[in-house]
């Protein structure tokens, strides 16, 4: 099981979850921290992998692909690796999750048009092992990605020192 947060953590990631370009400084001063902690706990989080990368904050509307669909594909599961390099190669996919189901795959895409989108589930398809594939446009999102609440858990789970 991965190790998990403290309520200190918990604190440190939802405050730079609000100002993700908050400096050390600014952090250990909200957080009443010394600089050093912030810092050492920061390179710790980013160590584990409890820090990803940012591009999550870059609305790919505003990059020229306002559509964003969901490729559901049912594969070859003996090629994976090599679907996985096949879709990793198309810019437009934007993320690729191992389901459990009837789909195999879960491709996440963005688009430029329809036109765009046809031509990305084209290349979709024709990657090797990827057998067959079904297409849902994202006609709104309802609740953006988050973890604040998941954060607030953490923080509130643990007892005042």
């Amino acid at each position: 099981m991965p190790e998990t947060i403290d309520e200190i953590d918990a604190r440190l990631l939802a405050a730079l979850g609000e100002d993700p370009r908050a400096t050390a400084v600014a952090l250990a001063e909200r957080l009443g921290l010394s600089r050093n902690t912030v810092q050492a706990r920061l390179a710790r989080l980013e160590q584990r992998g409890v820090l990803r990368s940012f591009e999550r904050r870059i609305d790919p509307a505003r990059l020229g692909y306002p559509l964003r669909a969901f490729v559901n594909a049912q594969v070859d599961q003996r090629r994976l690796a090599e679907i996985g390099t096949a879709l990793a190669g198309i810019p437009e996919v934007t993320e690729v999750c191992g389901l459990t189901g009837a789909s195999d795959l879960m491709v996440q895409v963005v688009a430029v048009d329809a036109d765009d989108l046809y031509r990305i589930a084209g290349h979709i398809l024709a990657s090797p092992g990827v057998e067959r594939t079904n297409i849902s446009l994202v006609m709104r999102e309802l609740v953006p990605y988050r973890l604040t609440p998941l954060l607030d858990r953490v923080h509130s789970a643990q007892p005042d020192a």
